[in-house]
């Protein structure tokens, strides 16, 4: 039996989320109203990714449609797809704009949706948004709305985590590995197989070690406490953590944890343990302006509109910094490093497009980026490049994200347990009890 093609009607937010979201709706047609393409116009200047987004989704469009009229159904490329087609109307008998008593972008094209459902009685007309509140206006004029699922994961609270801790483990196992360093897998477990770097805490009575998977050797091995430019691990979460950002045969490296478990401050501090094997250290994170608005609203120049976002960065350096004295060759070190850019603190926008060849590369509030944003930076990684990306799932500043569609999520879950990737979830706050009770109970 035939599947029904429903027709999907996309908002602008999901186009900016995934400018490649028209061919994933597989045999089903997809409208664009035309108001979207209006908004699109809007972002097609400028740096960042939504204006990338609306540029490349334009281009999709001019080339698929070729000589056809966008006012009529044209073939979405590739086999297997659905239709598509422009919607000019923006009125329907039921009128949103009168209905909520304004005129605005959200409800043009909630009339659009409607229009195609009065078109079409017998399909079904589904708005496609990844704003809530819009698909909450949709719903509450009997249209059907949902969320834009591609890159979701399935529930946040079964993410990988990178970490198993096991009770009463074999003796024998915890024996080898103090004083071999290594043991075989069966010892530690008996019938399902390792993932690729997954770290282990095996504990029996008045014994614990501290182990991994090295995928490469196939075999499980000790982890030591290393530090890092006079940055200690203070728990075993944190040791793994460095553990992975020193270790030179893992290429991608995750964190995750809410504020205060180190996340940043590890990473640096492994980097610059590292300088010497890269040309250059960036740590950038994305800008999320205040209550969404640019940061042309802010006074100043550029570097002085910037700063407040980047301090974070430079805070953490500070304290490295501010472990050594300044008379110690490690402190002038750090010093040259920024005044030569071989260590450059920057807004992650700066950094699209260039190559990342030789670069140790840390993504800091890696929640705030959209998957195909995560994809495009692991993908310009060239030869004896490092990337680590750290950031809280639930602690997201974008309106269109969540725990279950940013981009570090859809990482760990899709990545987990590839031989030259590791993941850690940090879960104690080593920042301060003051801190810890934050986190804990507010």
């Amino acid at each position: 039996m035939q599947k029904e093609k429903k027709i999907f009607v996309l908002d602008t937010s999901v186009i900016i989320y995934d400018h490649n979201a028209l061919r994933n709706f597989q045999e089903h047609d997809v409208v664009i109203p035309i108001t979207v393409l209006e908004e699109l116009d809007n972002f097609k200047k400028g740096n960042d990714t939504k204006n990338f987004a609306a540029r490349e989704f334009t281009r999709y469009i001019d080339k698929v449609s070729g000589p056809n009229t966008l006012q009529d159904w044209v073939n979405i490329n590739g086999k297997g797809h659905g239709l598509f087609k422009i919607e000019m109307h923006q009125s329907a008998k039921l009128d949103a704009e009168k209905i909520f008593g304004e005129r605005k972008a959200d409800h043009r094209i909630l009339n659009s949706a409607i229009y195609l459902s009065e078109q079409y009685p017998n399909r079904k007309v589904i708005l496609v948004t990844k704003d809530i509140n819009l698909r909450i206006k949709a719903k509450s004029l009997s249209l059907t709305a949902e969320d834009y699922e591609t890159g979701k994961i399935k529930d946040p609270s079964d993410l990988y985590t990178g970490i198993s801790v096991i009770e009463k483990a074999v003796p024998e196992a915890i024996d080898h590995l103090y004083e071999k360093g290594w043991c075989e897998p069966g010892l530690v477990l008996k019938k399902t197989k390792p993932m690729g770097n997954h770290y282990y805490i095996l504990r029996n009575a008045q014994k614990s070690v501290l182990c991994y998977y090295n995928a490469e050797k196939g075999m499980i091995e000790r982890v030591q406490k290393n530090s890092a430019y006079k940055i200690n691990p203070r728990n075993a979460e944190q040791a793994f953590a460095l553990h992975a950002i020193l270790n030179p045969n893992v290429a991608l490296v995750s964190i995750q944890g809410v504020a205060g478990t180190g996340k940043t401050l590890l990473s640096l501090a492994g980097a610059l343990e590292q300088r010497r094997d890269y040309h250059q250290i960036y740590l950038a994170r994305p800008i999320v302006p205040l209550s969404n608005k640019d940061i042309g609203y802010l006074p100043g120049d550029i570097k002085s509109k910037l700063n407040p976002y980047m301090e974070p960065l430079w805070d953490n350096l500070k304290y490295i910094k501010s472990q050594y004295s300044e008379k110690d060759k490690e402190y002038k070190q750090i010093t040259e490093m920024v005044e030569n850019e071989k260590l450059v603190v920057c807004p992650l926008a700066y950094i699209r497009g260039r190559s990342l060849s030789n670069v140790f590369f840390i993504v800091d509030e890696a929640q705030n980026l959209t998957p195909h944003e995560v994809k495009t930076i692991i993908s310009r990684a060239g030869q004896n490049t490092k990337l680590v990306f750290t950031g809280d799932i639930f602690q997201i500043d974008t309106p269109y994200l969540d725990t279950q569609s940013n981009g570090l999520s859809y990482l760990i879950d899709r990545i987990k347990g590839q031989e030259i990737y590791a993941h850690i979830t940090l879960e104690k706050g080593e920042r301060s009890e003051l801190a810890n009770l934050a986190n804990d109970f507010l």
